[in-house]
């Protein structure tokens, strides 16, 4: 696992960041996501970006070197 991120839209902002440095990444549910009411239709609750083991320090300088917002 590479990080948590708190939203659905989060996670696609972090994973287009990936996939436009050519790493291939997914977003899923957390558990506690999973408990939340209606979260099989909702972008709400927390998201796991997961990467290739081969690919997570790549992954984690693309992430580190972005300017916060």
């Amino acid at each position: 696992m590479l990080q948590v991120v708190g939203s659905g839209p989060e996670a696609e902002i972090v994973l287009s960041l990936l996939r436009s440095e050519g790493i291939k990444a997914i977003a899923q549910k957390t558990n506690y996501a999973v408990g939340l009411a209606d979260a099989a239709s909702s972008d709400a609750g927390p998201r796991e970006i997961l990467v290739h083991e081969e690919n997570l320090a790549r992954a984690r300088e693309v992430l580190e070197a972005q300017e916060p917002i």
